[in-house]
């Protein structure tokens, strides 16, 4: 029977790249995202490859939006054996005496509270597998932070804290817990949804970066951790480019 990977914030990016590999992999794909129309092309190029994928709208801050996954996940065609807890992003570079209340909400409300969400919806699922595995994607903002970036560093090292916690209590039931933290990773969008759509500054933070990390990069990664045999729990995978020897040195040509 075929195995069954869910994938949030499939809509673009990593998790866009996510699903395409994981259905290469022989999985089948609940892509799920609040863009359908974009989930829509993505399931039509998955199936054009010869995969299999079904897209679920879904916005992670909902807590019923998050129960329509688990209802799909109901009628999918396999055990759901793998659940990649991809959604999230930044907003803003503010220092903290001028920060945006807002943004450190909404990067709290979609980073960690997204993923206990739809972690608690699935897991049941998971553990009815009898191999299941919860993958969450996080950053090397978990573990180091810079100027600027409190609301998104509080927020990843919060989403590494329920990594951590989350495996100590499912030690022994059959549901492994693997951290995935990218340094550096240059796609289409997430500067953008950072910098309220200012393409220069996106692009800006990649000035003089060779070969930055793209999605695809991060999306092997979920694909080899997942992939590993079911007694092989890959705690914490951190991936930067070679650009990239820690968040604060970066190799930049002139």
């Amino acid at each position: 029977m075929t195995s069954v990977a869910i994938v949030t914030g499939a809509s673009s990016g990593i998790g866009a790249a996510t699903a395409r590999r994981l259905a290469a992999e022989g999985f089948h794909v609940l892509a799920a995202a609040r863009r359908t129309d974009r989930l829509a092309a993505l399931v039509a190029q998955i199936e054009a490859a010869g995969g299999t994928a079904t897209a679920v709208a879904c916005d992670v801050t909902s807590d019923e939006s998050v129960a329509g996954l688990a209802t799909a996940a109901e009628a999918a065609p396999g055990p759901v054996t793998l659940l990649v807890n991809n959604a999230g992003g930044a907003r803003g570079l503010d220092p903290v005496e001028t920060a945006d209340v807002g943004d450190w909400q909404w990067m709290y409300d979609v980073n960690v509270l997204g993923t206990l969400r739809v972690t608690k919806a699935l897991l049941p699922a998971l553990e009815r597998s009898g191999a299941g595995t919860i993958v969450i994607v996080s950053s090397t903002a978990g573990h180091v932070v810079y100027e600027g970036g409190g609301g998104y560093t509080a927020a990843k090292h919060a989403q590494t804290a329920v990594a951590g916690t989350l495996r100590l209590e499912l030690c022994g039931r059959p549901v492994r817990v693997i951290e995935i933290d990218p340094g550096m990773v240059k796609t289409e969008e997430f500067g953008l949804v950072r910098f309220d759509g200012d393409a220069d500054r996106a692009e800006a933070v990649y000035a003089g970066v060779a070969e930055p990390l793209v999605a695809d990069d991060v999306a092997d990664c979920v694909a080899w951790c997942a992939t590993r045999p079911h007694h092989v729990n890959v705690d914490r995978l951190v991936v930067r480019p070679l650009a990239q020897a820690a968040q604060h040195k970066v190799h930049r040509t002139s």
